[in-house]
């Protein structure tokens, strides 16, 4: 890995983490509202024997550290150690300061966004704050369950356990909160500008192709296919485009192929090739 690429993830890496932290201490937790997984546990385990929330993070996922190399990597390991290490020296810096609000309903939000914001960024650039999903992978080996039905599981246990702890009205809250992240990690993890990739099937391919060069200014690549029934040569066209060039390209398909088989797909990461639109006038 180049310096460059290095210093760009352990600067994202570090925000990340230090956003959690601030959802954490300066919205969930004075408010009594918990996330899921490890942290949640820590928080629950936090409150109930009054030891620093810190050094229950960092303790609580020391597993996980040698899990997650050899699972994933050594580059995965290191990545979860720093970000874990942030998140707890966070933690610990942040508790003194006055929460921003005492709604829950606020808390839940903002500290959601935040939160899984923070998350989305570190899982992004190669780490992880939780341990949870690289002990569902061990567990799938084991049981016939996917890894989202196992973290899912737990989730839902620890976020029930809050009710015990905090009461069932946090727990509700706890959940809303959770359900916020959730969404912002994959919304930070696939971003806004969500790309589709479509597949073609035309006799008239060549002409759909020069079409979508010239009116969407976007590349196009002619595979070979062959179709199963007929066992007749087709000419497959790939493109990927964006959202808001789709419904030109339906547009442009309907006008020179009306017949043609149409797919389109979501695809949320394109790098290389010759993705870069060009100017069309």
């Amino acid at each position: 890995m180049s310096i460059g690429r290095l210093f760009k993830q352990g600067f994202f890496i570090l925000l990340g983490a230090v956003l959690v932290a601030v959802g954490l201490e300066i919205f969930l937790i004075p408010n009594q509202v918990i996330d899921g997984g490890i942290v949640g546990i820590s928080i629950i385990l936090s409150h109930l024997t009054k030891i620093n929330l810190g050094i229950l993070l960092f303790v609580l996922n020391i597993p996980f550290f040698y899990l997650g190399y050899k699972q994933i990597g050594k580059t995965f390991a290191l990545s979860t150690l720093f970000g874990v290490l942030v998140m707890s020296i966070g933690t610990n810096l942040l508790h003194p300061i006055s929460p921003l609000t005492k709604d829950p309903l606020l808390a839940s939000v903002f500290g959601g966004i935040i939160l899984g914001i923070g998350v989305g960024m570190v899982i992004r650039y190669g780490g992880s704050l939780d341990g949870t999903e690289i002990l569902a992978i061990l567990f799938t080996k084991k049981l016939p369950f996917s890894v989202g039905q196992v973290v899912m599981f737990f989730n839902l246990f620890i976020l029930g356990s809050a009710g015990f702890v905090f009461g069932w009205d946090r727990a509700m809250y706890s959940l809303m909160a959770y359900f916020i992240a959730f969404k912002m990690i994959d919304i930070t993890i696939e971003g806004f500008n969500e790309t589709k990739s479509v597949w073609i099937i035309s006799e008239e391919s060549k002409k759909l192709g020069a079409c979508i060069l010239n009116r969407l200014g976007r590349g196009v690549t002619y595979l070979n296919g062959e179709g199963a029934y007929s066992g007749e040569g087709k000419q497959v066209i790939f493109c990927v485009v964006t959202r808001i060039e789709e419904a030109k390209l339906k547009s442009i398909v309907e006008e020179i192929d009306p017949q043609a088989f149409l797919a389109i797909g979501n695809i949320h990461d394109v790098r290389g090739g010759r993705f870069k639109k060009k100017d069309i006038h």
